[in-house]
């Protein structure tokens, strides 16, 4: 791969907006950012104007293109996603398996190998959302498949971790105990905590443990209450939890989110998550969720009895919607698309911004936020 110079754009490198200016792209790897009339003898490529960002991570993807991990836990499902989402500037992604049936995940599991030896673009791990979850918070889980987590089911995810370079998983505080999770979190797995009827002191305990994140912060989850803070006042509360946000205006009111932004204490930070299942990125109305129908219409996705399952969204159309919708700053709308997903996955080395070895994972969008190209590792994997 030659070095490229990438010129005529804005360039936001999680930190600092730099104009004029050049992004040096060698062997798939972040060389520097340069004056735009520096001389070097990299290729130069003009973009044409807009903005030069770092690409989106997203970890909590269900599905996209027409495919589902639920329904078809194979590589080419994991890959079908993955290209699915690239075109709205996802550049990493980890494809989510909700609460199913031991096999199904197993069978997640090995696909998620072979994709990984397959160098699928995109592919950096696995997200299993369930079973061990609280079936009073059980969203769309179906509850039949909900349960304990067990010896075995401890053991089955520090092996898949030892295959996999991140693995996350979601489980109710209350339904997993402490020592469950420091072991699961000392074998380098993410612990969430999601789908929890739990108060805030179980919360607090399982962060004491080993948990570090929450996921889809406000959804499924114990709320806010004066007397017990909940899942909720404990994800704002304890500043080494970080949490993913499904930001599309459905799922979370607009002053909630501004709410929780303010008050969140760090270093943990809200970042954004698709939550997206099929129908993303198609023209598709409904499909089959363990064994159930979920209806596509007016910006959700809903069962039939008007339980979200889900969300029909993708991270360009999140990055927008806190941006333009929430007023945030672009910066920040940025960041929590990349970086701060990064962090929460100890990924930042890596990836979620722009600094010398880092990846090439870049998007390219328009002064108007519309996606105009996607590189994943120096390859450009979509283009307007």
């Amino acid at each position: 791969m030659s070095r490229i110079a990438y010129t005529n754009a804005r360039i936001f490198d999680g930190e600092t907006w730099w104009d004029r200016s050049a992004l040096v792209v060698n062997d798939g790897r972040i060389e520097g950012i340069i004056a735009a009339d520096s001389p070097t003898d990299a290729e130069r490529v003009s973009l044409g104007g807009g903005l030069l960002v770092p690409g989106f991570i997203d970890l909590q993807v269900n599905g996209g293109g027409g495919a589902l991990l639920n329904l078809d836990p194979t590589p080419e499902t994991i890959a079908t996603i993955c290209a699915a989402f690239a075109q709205f500037g996802t550049t990493a992604c980890l494809p989510t398996l909700i609460t199913d049936t031991p096999a199904k995940n197993a069978s997640t599991v090995a696909a998620a190998v072979e994709a990984l030896r397959r160098g699928v673009p995109g592919f950096i791990g696995l997200h299993l959302e369930g079973p061990h979850l609280s079936v009073a918070r059980k969203g769309a889980h179906d509850p039949a498949l909900i349960r304990p987590m067990d010896e075995a089911d401890l053991l089955a995810l520090i092996e898949a971790r030892k295959a996999l370079p991140n693995l996350l998983i979601t489980v109710a505080a209350e339904t997993v105990t402490p020592n469950q999770i420091t072991r699961l979190a000392g074998a380098g797995i993410i612990v969430s905590i999601g789908h929890s009827n739990a108060s805030y002191d179980v919360v607090r305990s399982a962060v004491e443990a080993g948990a570090t994140m929450s996921t889809h912060l406000f959804n499924a989850q114990s709320q806010l209450g004066n007397r017990d803070p909940g899942v909720v006042g404990a994800v704002l509360d304890l500043g080494s939890m970080h949490a993913g946000l499904i930001a599309d205006g459905i799922h979370v009111h607009a002053a909630s989110i501004g709410v929780a932004l303010r008050a969140k204490r760090g270093p943990g930070r809200i970042f954004l998550v698709s939550d997206a299942m099929s129908p993303t990125g198609t023209d598709v109305q409904s499909f089959e969720l363990t064994g159930r129908t979920v209806y596509r219409k007016d910006g959700a996705l809903r069962l039939a009895d008007g339980t979200l399952a889900g969300a029909d969204l993708s991270m360009i159309d999140a990055v927008t919607y806190v941006h333009r919708t929430l007023g945030l700053p672009l910066e920040e709308a940025l960041r929590m698309a990349s970086l701060y997903p990064a962090e929460a996955m100890g990924i930042a080395g890596e990836r979620g911004h722009l600094a010398p070895g880092l990846r090439a994972d870049l998007v390219h969008l328009g002064d108007d936020l519309a996606m105009r190209g996607t590189m994943i590792g120096g390859e450009i994997v979509w283009s307007a």
